[in-house]
């Protein structure tokens, strides 16, 4: 065994500086966006009807078609707009998994009727 080389156990282990994780927290991040972003259009477009109708991109499903086609563009230009940002950086991902994390919670509760319902005053 060589005495001049350290083991690091897990804990101990750091980053390579050498690769960027700028591109996978962005990928976090975005999808958390994403999840927000659907559940935000679909509270909006139930909230404001002249919005409701605004969301309705295709007929037989009525606004479910336009709050997920826009989610998936939110999500889609947000991670795009991320990635470029943060291509060549190394980004605290612990911070940007905490913060994806609370968009999807924030999206799950905005999804969930009964606070839907409790922030529009019903």
């Amino acid at each position: 065994m060589n005495s001049d080389r350290q083991e690091n156990g897990p804990a101990e282990m750091s980053e390579e500086p050498g690769i960027p994780n700028g591109a996978a927290a962005a990928a976090i991040l975005s999808a958390g966006i994403g999840c927000f972003a659907v559940s935000l259009c679909g509270w909006l477009g139930d909230a404001v009807p002249a919005l409701g109708h605004f969301f309705i991109f295709y007929r037989p499903t009525g606004p479910l078609s336009g709050v997920t086609t826009t989610g998936i563009i939110v999500w889609l230009l947000s991670w795009f707009v991320l990635s470029r940002a943060w291509r060549a950086e190394n980004v605290a991902i612990g911070k940007i998994n905490v913060i994806a994390f609370l968009f999807l919670g924030a999206g799950l509760l905005l999804s969930f009727p009964p606070i839907g319902d409790l922030l529009q005053g019903k």
